[in-house]
């Protein structure tokens, strides 16, 4: 790989920037100052620039809190995605989100630019289970744990698996419940469709367990952090 590809690629700059650090002659190559742009490189080689080690790391895994109000897109042109919640070091080529949170769901949001893991994370036949937090306007209750956990067909003739729901709280006076789901597919709007089916309605979602990852309690809305590969590991 060239050099300025290896810089571009490792978010050190733009190709422009990277070719006047190598004009500037910051950049060594195992100790050697870097005389073109088109210098190769491997990734057994020691990149330095300046005093700075760039190690080169093909798949980048990232987990953020996804906040309401932003989309699981990586460009659009009048709404935030959560592509722009990334500082600039972290918008590495190819970094994309693995599915798709609704705009006002919230909760862990899995991105990479490994597109084999989004491929194992999102195929049906992987049955990746998710787990999602809810305020609903209604009484869930025994019926509604059985309703769900035989499975479901949706007036459009959208046939849904079973889901394991937990119900975690009742207010009867306010006609509201919190509640635990457990599905192991990701059809559209799945979860508000559900319990629009039995005459009930999500006010707030949450995603909070995807596959082995789990939202940390102090990650905050909007926030996210690099997964390590050892938690990677855990996914695959």
């Amino acid at each position: 790989m060239r050099i300025d590809k290896y810089l571009a690629n490792m978010n050190v700059g733009s190709r422009k920037e990277v070719h006047k650090l190598i004009k500037d002659g910051v950049v060594t190559i195992n100790g050697k100052v870097v005389k073109t742009p088109k210098e190769k490189v491997t990734e057994k080689d020691q990149i330095m620039v300046g005093d700075q080690e760039v190690t080169y790391q093909k798949y980048h895994y990232f987990l953020m809190n996804k906040p309401k109000g932003v989309l699981s897109a990586t460009e659009d042109r009048s709404q935030q995605t959560v592509i722009s919640l990334l500082q600039n070091k972290d918008k590495y080529k190819g970094i994309v989100p693995v599915g798709r949170l609704d705009k006002d769901t919230t909760g862990l949001l899995l991105l990479t630019n490994d597109g084999q893991l989004n491929h194992e994370l999102l195929a049906p036949n992987k049955h990746v289970n998710k787990i999602y937090r809810a305020d609903i306007a209604g009484i869930a209750n025994e019926d509604t744990i059985k309703q769900f956990a035989k499975g479901m067909t949706l007036g459009d003739g959208t046939k849904l698996k079973p889901a394991e729901l937990k119900i975690l709280s009742q207010d009867v006076e306010n006609d509201t419940s919190k509640i635990e789901i457990k599905i192991s597919e990701g059809k559209y709007h799945q979860i508000k469709r559900m319990f629009g089916a039995v005459g009930m309605k999500v006010v707030e979602l949450e995603r909070i367990v995807m596959g082995n990852l789990s939202l940390p309690a102090d990650l905050k809305r909007g926030q996210y952090k690099e997964l390590s590969l050892n938690e990677i590991e855990k996914i695959k």
